[in-house]
């Protein structure tokens, strides 16, 4: 009965100690040194290093800040693999884990950050707005690609009430040359985007926006198109539509009124109405002189220049400005001359659409005897005050009195009596 006991004793013994040697497995390390290459808009190859000699990977990926396990889960059998179908100007998170064997799984490895590249300008009229990367993220959100830049201007065109954003976009390289107070000298494939839009109540911004229209010039060949894009009610999208059309529109103002308006977008045609001269497409509004103002404290053409987006002139100091039409501190000539101006002298200027119709030359800069103001006074007023088609003017473009500038006009004229 003892040798009997103490064979099972030896044999329990070696039992375990070959059980031991089976179940003794090396560590399975987490990959290090991991890095983000080759990366695009919506591609990006992702290498590491294994010290474990595996060949088999799980690649989790997802947009920055995703939880693990909720990512996009990928097989590699070498340390690299290439992610597609990113979305563009998109910040990714990658965890990466070694798999030694079917049970030995290392832990995940340190997260690695990239962001894909942000796409070109598309400087074409393409179906929709989208195609041509004038915004990023969600398109209602009408935030301006990082290829592009907004502007503004020192006093503002009156188009029924209705709000503008309004943006430039310049081939990568290239910049707007100076070449006096007026236009600057744009590069081909440059982009101008106007977009129009209505917040639904003036006293709470919080509660949305109903964007009508973007308004496209583009260069191409040395010559100025023009293109409109019109958004869908879901404000999703917009289309390119050269005609024209009526959007019924209602909005609150900041006095709690509701207003409403049978909003007319433009037919490709009506745009050279305004944008005419001398027989050729030009843009109107980025006169440097109607964008040498300061905003938040900084000089808008300072600013340009110190981007590289103005070349040929060292500051905005030898430029002129255009008031600004709302500025009360000014004097009633300054203001109504600059509302005048931006509101009427596209077309009423050597070469805009009523030269040579019209003898008024309502430019800032001319003066009071060359500009025929005094002595039109009488069929300017009739025609700012009216809203008969055909009488009215601005001949396009609004479709309600503008109140505040009507009267500044009438008081301006009095004052020329």
């Amino acid at each position: 009965m003892k040798n009997y006991l103490f064979f099972v004793f030896i044999l329990v013994l070696f039992s375990c100690k070959n059980d031991d040697g089976d179940d003794t497995v090396d560590a399975c390390l987490a990959p290090t040194n991991i890095q983000a290459n080759a990366i695009t808009t919506n591609s990006a190859t992702i290498t590491w290093s294994d010290s474990n000699a595996a060949n088999s990977y799980i690649i989790e990926y997802g947009i920055s800040g995703f939880s693990i396990g909720s990512g996009t889960s990928i097989m590699a059998t070498e340390t690299s693999m290439t992610l597609v179908g990113l979305l563009p100007a998109t910040t990714y998170d990658v965890y990466i884990q070694v798999e030694c064997s079917t049970n030995n799984v290392s832990s995940n490895s340190e997260v690695l950050n990239f962001t894909t590249e942000v796409p070109d300008v598309i400087a074409e009229f393409r179906p929709t707005l989208s195609e041509l990367n004038l915004f990023s993220g969600n398109l209602s959100d009408l935030n301006i690609t990082s290829k592009a830049f907004k502007y503004e201007l020192s006093s503002q065109l009156f188009t029924d009430y209705a709000h503008k954003q309004r943006l430039i976009a310049l081939p990568d390289g290239t910049s707007m040359a100076f070449d006096g107070d007026g236009l600057p000298i744009f590069p081909d494939n440059t982009v101008i985007a106007k977009t129009f839009y209505y917040n639904n109540d003036e006293r709470d911004l919080s509660l949305g926006r109903t964007i009508i229209e973007t308004r496209l010039l583009i260069k191409i060949d040395g010559e100025w198109e023009t293109g409109d894009y019109k958004w869908n009610a879901a404000q999703t999208e917009a289309t390119l539509d050269l005609n024209e059309s009526t959007v019924p529109i209602t909005w609150i103002d900041t006095n709690g009124q509701t207003n409403s308006i049978d909003y007319e977008v433009p037919s490709n045609t009506d745009c050279f109405t305004c944008h005419n001269s001398y027989g050729r497409l030009a843009p109107i509004g980025p006169k440097l002189r109607t964008m040498n103002f300061d905003i938040n404290g900084t000089n808008q053409l300072e600013q340009f220049i110190s981007n590289a987006q103005l070349t040929g002139v060292s500051n905005s100091s030898g430029i002129s400005r255009l008031p600004n039409w709302e500025d009360t501190s000014l004097s009633l000539a300054e203001r109504a001359r600059a509302y005048i101006d931006i509101n009427c002298a596209s077309c009423h200027i050597p070469g805009g659409d009523c030269f040579g119709e019209s003898t008024l030359n309502l430019a800032y800069e001319t003066s009071l005897e060359e500009s025929l103001i005094a002595e039109q006074s009488a069929s300017i007023e009739l025609r700012v005050t009216t809203n008969i088609d055909g009488v009215s003017m601005p001949i396009i473009g609004t479709t309600i009195l503008h109140t505040e500038g009507v009267q500044l006009i009438q008081d301006y004229l009095n004052s020329l009596e």
